[in-house]
């Protein structure tokens, strides 16, 4: 069956027909990196009441508009026009400067601007925020990586580069990389993804992985102690199937007698063959027959064809559905590399190159190059450029979902019959040898590793199975739960809470996801503040009383993330937070920082956490109490403990079971001696 929908013939460019067979190969299992450290940011609340949509549909303004290239330019000029007005807006320090690194507008003239920060001229790794701002050019909202101030103590370096570079190596070689080397040395930054915002070095290592990956392994050293603050690698892979796609339309370039995979109607991606190399870029597809492959993974041309396909249904995805043109928006196309390796049973994105690479699988015998591998890798290149989720922790199984999500409806947006749009990841590999495929959306857990829903703790496993709570969590809203059959696919997706959640389609649930991850999203978003991130696209797109806000909020509850649209049900994860500064006077009366608790069921739990995030110096002279709505007073530091130290950032576990669970919790905290300063910088509370 031809698909020719979605490509256009253009002027200097022809098309080829790729005849491809179906075929089982080897999964892509992905591992991906970017930053990490799982720091919510906004909390657990509902946005301001605004009125549903008719029948539905979204409300008119409020959805994203298509960009052109020009007009992303124009407006990324204006925004560094005016950073240096909008910094001292949001009131940050002389010494920070924003980067501008994204831009979104909406149909009624809001834009959303997502920037960078440096302090002194360092980079601020967790510094991102994203500024929301009116048609009249007020700021109607800000989202932050961290809700600290970024007011290192100093931003000089006690220890030696070279420790720092000494450090990273013995990072790589406890991962069992190969031939590791540093192919970045260490440089100054300023590590504020969790924690209080300090000077460090980021060292970066070269190498292989284990598994014949190309390593980028960043290792974040503290410039002041040498110890290790963080690691993470930034070379991403995913998973997907390499199904073929059959006989195909592509999009080629035509120069004098040769054709070429390069197509020039989606901005010049290019396809190249690494002929089993590991580097560089090989050499681009071209013939002059116009015929790509014959179905055989033992034809080269094949795979490229499988390849250059899904890249251009990828980009017509994003560009038609969400308005978004090519990865960084910016019309300019990333590039495909196949054949890469030996008997390499894997797939990656990378930054670097900007470019998708794809392995054949054990025995050269089954390329990694289908519909879902291409938008799986593709995303990972959409988030590193929008949301930049950290790829360890939560926030890193929130960016592996993101690519099994869209790589999922790509796949239905491909309607193509030789591989059906379907919510199974990896389902025609066969990578487990009994058919069966290599993750489900409806039940995660049905792989043997991947987690259904939410619980504290999962932010420590391996991505690809925290992934899981996001996965069904798009299920539930997209399809809803029990018993469903799509495509000729048998689905029966339960909740956490055993209670039913309504769909409302695939449609819709990738319009909320997409509109979270560009608008709302951070480099340290985790479940909370993506159950957060999505209710407030929900909102803005529907209306915050509309059926579609209540399907977001019971569908999260179904992986135990937050209450339901009732106040019943969930119970996960559900956080309420205070980010407003309160001075503690030195030597003085107690000051108090409250938070209102609303939509909770009985009593609170045995294991209430409290996050504290006090910046002060000696905390030795501090004493910190929770008040209960009744008075009661719960003890979190006494006075006299945590030595010398400066600056309080922890979570207590507090047995509150005998207090009701709605009402005003109170922080307090007094001065006990002279010649101390400080604030309460932010708390939190966090019912699991």
């Amino acid at each position: 069956m031809r698909d020719s929908s979605s490509h256009r013939r253009t002027p200097h460019a022809t098309r080829r027909h790729s005849t491809h067979r179906r075929a089982a190969a080897v999964a892509l299992v992905g591992v991906s990196a970017l930053i990490a450290a799982a720091v919510q940011s906004g909390a657990a609340t509902a946005a301001p009441e605004k009125a549903p949509s008719a029948a539905g549909k979204v409300i008119p303004g409020a959805e994203s508009v298509k960009l052109s290239p020009a007009q992303r330019a124009a407006l990324i000029r204006e925004a560094n026009a005016t950073k240096a007005d909008t910094a001292k807006d949001l009131g940050l320090g002389a010494k920070e400067k924003l980067v501008v690194r994204d831009v979104v507008k909406d149909g009624n003239g809001t834009v959303h601007t997502r920037y960078e920060r440096t302090y002194d001229g360092l980079p601020v790794l967790g510094g991102d925020l994203v500024v929301e701002t009116t048609k009249a050019g007020a700021t109607k909202d800000v989202v932050k990586a961290t809700r600290a101030a970024v007011k290192p103590a100093t931003t000089t370096a006690a220890v030696p580069a070279a420790k720092a570079e000494k450090q990273a190596l013995a990072a790589a070689k406890a991962e069992d990389a190969k031939s590791p080397d540093v192919n970045r040395a260490p440089r100054k930054v300023i590590w504020a993804a969790n924690g209080t915002p300090t000077v460090a070095y980021e060292t970066v290592v070269g190498g292989f992985q284990h598994d014949g990956t190309p390593q980028e392994l960043h290792v974040i050293t503290d410039a002041t102690s040498g110890e290790k603050l963080y690691e993470w690698e930034a070379i991403e892979t995913g998973t997907g199937n390499t199904v073929y796609s059959g006989t195909v339309d592509l999009t080629t370039t035509q120069s004098g007698s040769t054709y070429n995979l390069t197509d020039g109607a989606r901005g010049n991606h290019k396809t190249y063959n690494l002929n089993r190399g590991t580097s560089g870029t090989g050499t681009l597809f071209s013939g002059a027959d116009d015929i790509w492959g014959n179905g055989s993974p033992s034809n080269l041309e094949s795979a490229g064809a499988d390849a250059h396909y899904g890249a251009a249904l990828t980009w017509d995805y994003y560009k038609n559905v969400h308005g978004r043109s090519g990865i960084r928006g910016d019309g300019v196309g990333a590039y495909s590399r196949v054949h890469y390796g030996n008997n390499y049973v894997n797939a990656f994105w990378s930054d670097s190159c900007f470019c998708m690479t794809y392995g054949d699988g054990s025995g050269n015998a089954n390329p990694l190059t289908s519909i879902d591998v291409a938008a799986h890798e593709m995303t990972h290149g959409l988030t590193s450029n929008t949301a930049g989720l950290n790829y360890s922790g939560e926030s890193g199984g929130l960016n592996e979902a993101t690519s099994d999500i869209f790589g999922s409806t790509v796949e239905f947006y491909a309607k193509n019959s030789s591989d059906v749009g379907d919510y199974l990841i990896g389902e025609e590999i066969d990578i487990n040898g009994d058919g069966t495929p290599l993750r489900y959306m409806d039940k995660p857990s049905q792989d043997g590793s991947s987690k259904d829903a939410w619980y504290s703790g999962i932010g420590s496993i391996d991505v690809h199975y925290s992934s899981g709570p996001a996965n069904h969590f798009f299920y539930l809203l997209s399809e809803g739960s029990g018993t469903k059959t799509i495509n000729g696919v048998t689905y029966n997706s339960p909740t956490s809470d055993g209670l039913p959640v309504t769909g409302i389609g695939r449609d819709k649930a990738e319009k909320i996801w997409f509109r979270a991850l560009t608008t709302k999203f951070t480099s340290t978003t985790n479940y909370a503040a993506a159950r957060t991130g999505t209710l407030a696209a929900t909102g803005e797109l529907y209306g915050t009383t509309s059926a579609e806000y209540k399907a977001v909020q019971d569908a999260w509850a179904g992986v135990n993330v937050g209450a339901r649209s009732d106040g019943g049900g969930g119970g996960g994860g559900t956080s309420f937070e205070s980010g407003t500064d309160v001075a503690i006077p030195d030597r003085g009366a107690a000051v108090t920082s409250p938070i209102t608790v609303s939509g909770r069921t009985g009593n609170a739990p045995s294991n209430l956490q409290v996050a504290v995030d006090i910046v002060h110096t000696y905390i030795g002279d501090l004493k910190v109490d929770l008040v209960a709505p009744d008075g009661t007073a719960y003890t979190l530091k006494a006075y006299g403990t945590g030595g010398s130290a400066d600056n309080l950032n922890t979570t207590y576990t507090v047995n509150a079971s005998s207090e009701a669970a709605n009402g005003t919790w109170q922080l307090r905290v007094q001065d006990n001696a002279a010649v101390d300063t400080g604030y309460i910088n932010s708390w939190k509370l966090t019912f699991p």
